[in-house]
């Protein structure tokens, strides 16, 4: 497990987390040149290629990870791709991995096309404004184990286990959340982007038109607002090796649970109870 970093800005690691929807008519074809080029420069970390676009976080030199992004940028749709960049002191990928998928992000919608419709974006220095008003309904589109460390303040959990779970939760909560004697505006955020992105073009598609969400996601938000300034409570969950993330995209706290993969506070380590057997409170509680 990689140790806290102290400042981002000093590790020598690139960590670069990405996505692009576009049209990828054969997607297959793009994988074996991009999964080379990562390769050969020792590039690791997961990337996905469906018909909808590319998804996914790379590491590695800062000239290895320019060269595979200038490379992504050629593909169809992705020159205006954008990128979350923060640092590492140590490799949070033990390989690389390049994968064909349906989605890059799996909604289980197949009409929801972010591309046709999405909601408004808003920029990171503009969010604590829009989720302060009253007349906002702030909703996580992440899963509860990424909740749990971390979330916006005021902000709703639909305690969903997987984005899959969203529309659901959604159509069943939707007169409740948006009832009342003056329309609702509301605003979903998650780590990067991506899942608000079909999040917002779900809720269109469902005739909600007020719909906003966080460009560039918490990571941005976490870059771009000073601490003194921000709305955000606790940690934000990263799906690599450093686990969660802080203000300045510094290495967070918590470790990851070696048997179910959440993420725990690194208290677990020291406690009596985990000296030989070291398990978060969701493994526990499954004993």
């Amino acid at each position: 497990m990689t140790d806290v970093a102290g400042t981002a800005e000093k590790a020598p690691i690139r960590v670069a987390a990405l996505y692009q929807f576009a049209r990828f008519p054969d997607a297959a074809s793009l994988r074996d040149p991009l999964a080379r080029l990562c390769c050969g420069l020792q590039v690791k970390g997961t990337l996905l290629l469906a018909p909808e676009g590319i998804n996914g976080t790379i590491a590695g030199s800062d000239a290895a990870l320019t060269e595979v992004l200038d490379h992504i940028r050629t593909l169809p749709g992705c020159a205006d791709l954008e990128v979350k960049t923060s640092y590492a002191q140590t490799p949070p990928f033990q390989r690389m991995k390049v994968r064909l998928k349906r989605e890059i992000v799996a909604m289980g919608e197949p009409d929801i096309d972010p591309l046709t419709d999405v909601g408004h974006y808003v920029a990171p220095e503009d969010w604590n404004a829009l989720i302060l008003d009253p007349d906002t309904i702030v909703i996580d589109t992440r899963n509860d184990y990424e909740v749990a460390i971390g979330a916006f303040e005021g902000a709703i959990d639909p305690k969903t286990h997987t984005f899959r779970s969203f529309p659901q939760w959604f159509r069943r909560e939707r007169e409740r959340l948006l009832s009342g004697p003056r329309p609702r505006k509301v605003a979903m955020y998650c780590t990067g982007g991506i899942r608000c992105e079909k999040s917002t073009a779900f809720l269109k598609s469902e005739g909600v038109e007020q719909v906003y969400h966080l460009k560039g996601g918490i990571l941005n938000y976490l870059e771009k607002v000073a601490p003194e300034d921000s709305l955000w409570r606790g940690e934000c969950f990263v799906f690599d090796e450093r686990v969660s993330v802080v203000h300045g995209l510094a290495q967070g706290t918590f470790d990851m649970c070696p048997d179910c993969g959440r993420p725990m506070g690194r208290e677990v380590r020291t406690s009596p109870l985990h000296q030989t057997d070291v398990r978060c409170a969701a493994c526990e509680a499954m004993r």
